[in-house]
């Protein structure tokens, strides 16, 4: 039996499959990293901080009330939004933008589908969604201050840094985005783009 594969073809088929592997696990620890400094930071570490630092003073529904439970179940859904949306994002900005969420490491492409058609910013909208799931769920006052001020923040840093830069990398075609679709409240309809 003859065969028509050369010697010299597997090792090159192993090595663009090996090269392909590596680029798909750099890729997943970039993203990985990005999700642990950044969300994962903001959604675990600093509400498990502050409820430890200021336990004595923090509230805490009790058991058996009746706001318990309708927060709980709020919560509920806020968590299955916000992280849902949350995990739409990430993948929106690995497969579309070609980057990640974190500053340091943005997309090379305007991410403008998905959720990106009807609000700017879902990505933040979400954790900060997971933030009020926190403060439903525990009735803790200090996580939703926490929420507040992550929300604060990031309007402020959105309409400082965030937005001017996304006008120099990509120009004119944020600058129609931006002036089509709102920065947090989401729009009824999707962008649609000509």
């Amino acid at each position: 039996m003859v065969s028509c594969v050369s010697e010299n073809v597997m090792p090159i088929v192993f090595s663009l499959n090996a090269e392909r592997l590596e680029c798909t696990m750099l890729t997943t620890l970039r993203h990985l990293l990005s999700i642990l400094l950044l969300p994962f930071f903001v959604v675990v570490i600093v509400p498990y901080w502050l409820s430890t630092a200021f336990a004595a003073a923090d509230t805490h529904w009790s058991d058996d009330s009746l706001i318990m439970l309708l927060s709980r179940a709020l919560g509920s859904l806020f968590f299955i939004i916000g992280f849902g949306l949350f995990i739409r994002c990430v993948s929106l900005f690995a497969k579309v933008g070609q980057g990640t969420l974190a500053p340091w490491d943005p997309t090379s492409n305007l991410v403008a589908v998905g959720p990106y058609r009807f609000v700017r910013n879902p990505m933040i909208s979400s954790v900060a969604l997971l933030l009020i799931t926190q403060a439903l769920f525990r009735g803790s006052w200090v996580v939703g201050i926490w929420a507040c001020v992550f929300i604060i923040i990031n309007h402020v840093y959105f309409i400082l840094s965030e937005e001017p830069g996304l006008e120099k990398r990509f120009g004119e075609p944020y600058r129609v985005y931006k002036n089509s679709v709102p920065r947090w409240v989401p729009r009824l309809k999707p962008l649609i783009r000509k």
